[in-house]
């Protein structure tokens, strides 16, 4: 390490590409400011008088998520970011969006892109020696990201045992707070009207609504009307068919797992009595005729094309996984076809952990790996400096000043025109206008934190997101007396903080051990489950116990154990002053 030092430092002494200084980018509603900032803009006036390079220069770059609106920066605001860094990505992306078969290939073959966002890929990379420590790196070249990360530098590291910095959280924004609900149990907003906006407050409440409004509009626009469908295509059968029992049984995200706050023993959540009986609520569901019989056969493009025919009345589902369809809803004018949030739970007893306070924790990220020289690995931690500035924040979140947005009486506002584009067009402006494509590649604030100007670097915040709602939303809103759907959620003081973040964000142990009986976990369970929702109720145990039983075997349990001191270690290392 002492000669890495050394190198750098010469470099520093030598290289002409020298810091780009940033130009001015869970009970949870109060706004906040950057806590460091004055730091933040001492280290920026003493890089003042440095003169960062722009001369062109491309990188290789690899997204873990798919990217289906990227241009190859030729959108309005990737130009901006060329023009102010002189940097072009020369991108691919996950296609599936899964990221292990093309690491693993990477891996293989010992060809890495320069800088890339490997997801959960990220243990495998650092075993095979690819990702570069940017420990020094962001000391010595990246105030923009020490100064929004300052007081969580512990969380950036590796492992107890490898302090190392190997990637840089994107998909976690430092101090977020959330101000609406995108996920829960969703009802259509025409069959909380018709029902004289019922509670909606467990699954027995959920279908009761459902019942109701089927037995009276069998089909809706000469379709067969839909009660429930879930999305089971590849890795979504997690987002709307497993997740789900965790929330609906009092527990928080943790991925796979379950993670006792006591003890911080980790097991596969599916363990727990409560989610066997979750989902024997949706084998019932199946079998009354009110979950959608294609449920587990359909592809993710079926399933987006039924919510866009407006015939689905309810969803368990995260919006950003049905945005697309409800996007076309609103395109149609058919507004009371959306969707209300509800924190469903199984019964009264639980209550639903949506916006437990994971604190700031770590997050899949990007990193640089061993394909950059050293003279090359300054410029490419320049650049994602400089992409965690204010300029770079306020360009990525708003767009263009005057194409995007406009400044009145110093604050930022979208124009209604660019709003309807957002909301009705949102793949198309998004292709055009490159708002929100680079966010991997973002080490930002999050929603809620206001910049020196006392403007949100955000346009997710309160009345941005009240102001676009449409009137049959608004009108339902005032029915529950809420602001948002989130008011109808436990907020995050009705829990304590969760010492290890959220553990999907963690990097998973790379072992063969570990990894070989997680995929055998996966693919019991992703068999089990659809086949006991579908079962007669008199199969549905036999089918769930056989599962059980089948969890406790093949390296599993082992599995869990070593998940398990991967938390007692995060908790460890995180809370290490």
């Amino acid at each position: 390490m002492k000669g890495k030092t050394k190198k750098i430092a010469a470099l520093l002494m030598t290289s002409t590409l020298v810091v780009a200084a940033g130009c001015g980018g869970g009970g949870d509603t109060a706004t906040k400011t950057p806590a460091s900032t004055d730091t933040g803009k001492k280290t920026d006036a003493a890089a003042a008088d440095k003169t960062p390079s722009t001369e062109p220069v491309t990188f290789t770059f690899f997204g873990g998520d798919a990217s289906p609106n990227w241009t190859g920066m030729k959108d309005a605001v990737g130009k901006v970011i060329t023009e102010k860094t002189g940097v072009t990505l020369n991108a691919e992306f996950a296609v599936s969006g899964t990221d292990q078969q093309k690491v693993a290939l990477m891996i293989a073959s010992g060809e890495y892109p320069q800088i890339i966002f490997p997801k959960g890929e990220t243990s495998k990379l650092v075993d095979a020696g690819a990702m570069v420590d940017l420990t020094e790196l962001i000391d010595q070249y990246a105030p923009n990201i020490k100064r929004i990360y300052g007081p969580y530098m512990n969380r950036l590291k590796f492992s107890k045992e490898d302090p190392s910095i190997y990637t840089i959280p994107t998909n976690a924004m430092v101090d977020q707070t959330s101000f609406d609900a995108g996920g829960g149990f969703e009802l259509q907003l025409a069959v909380l009207e018709e029902l004289g906006y019922p509670e909606i407050r467990t699954v027995e409440d959920f279908e009761k609504a459902l019942k109701e409004y089927y037995a009276k509009h069998p089909t809706i626009d000469g379709q067969p009307t839909i009660p429930l469908t879930l999305n089971a295509d590849d890795w979504k059968i997690m987002i709307t068919v497993t997740n789900p029992a965790v929330y609906a049984t009092g527990g928080p995200d943790d991925g796979e797992y379950y993670i006792d706050p006591e003890t911080y023993e980790a097991k596969l959540h599916y363990k727990r009595p409560e989610e066997k009986e979750y989902f024997r609520w949706l084998n019932h569901m199946y079998n009354t005729g009110l979950l959608d019989k294609e449920s587990f056969t359909q592809k993710n493009d079926q399933y987006l094309a039924k919510i866009a025919s407006g015939r689905v009345l309810g969803l368990i589902d995260q919006n950003w996984d049905y945005q697309e369809a409800e996007n076309s809803l609103k395109g149609a004018g058919k507004h009371e076809r959306t969707y209300g949030h509800f924190p469903v739970t199984l019964t009264e007893e639980y209550e639903d952990h949506s916006f437990v306070d994971i604190g700031n924790g770590s997050g899949y990220g990007v990193g640089l790996t061993t394909a950059l020289s050293e003279e090359e690995q300054i410029r490419a931690i320049q650049f994602l400096d400089w992409m965690a500035s204010d300029e770079a924040q306020i360009l990525n979140n708003w767009g263009i000043e005057g194409e995007h947005y406009k400044v009145e009486n110093g604050k930022r506002v979208i124009p209604a025109d660019v709003q309807d584009r957002k909301t009705n067009d949102n793949a198309a402006f998004t292709k055009e206008s490159g708002v929100g494509l680079y966010a991997p590649l973002s080490v930002r604030f999050g929603d809620g934190v206001k910049d020196s100007t006392d403007n949100y670097y955000t346009t997710n915040y309160p009345e941005q997101i009240t102001a676009n709602y449409s009137e049959p939303m608004k009108k339902a809103l005032a029915a529950y007396k809420a602001t948002t759907w989130k008011d109808l959620f436990p907020g995050k003081d009705a829990f304590p903080v969760k010492a290890w973040g959220a553990a999907y964000n963690l990097p998973a142990p790379s072992g063969a051990d570990y990894t070989v009986a997680f995929q055998k976990s996966q693919d019991i369970v992703r068999k089990a489950i659809p086949a006991a929702i579908v079962a007669t109720p008199e199969e549905f145990d036999a089918i769930y116990d056989q599962m059980l039983e089948e969890l406790n075997g093949s390296g599993i349990p082992e599995m869990e154990a070593t998940y398990t001191q991967l938390i007692k270690d995060t908790v460890e290392a995180w809370s290490a002053k």
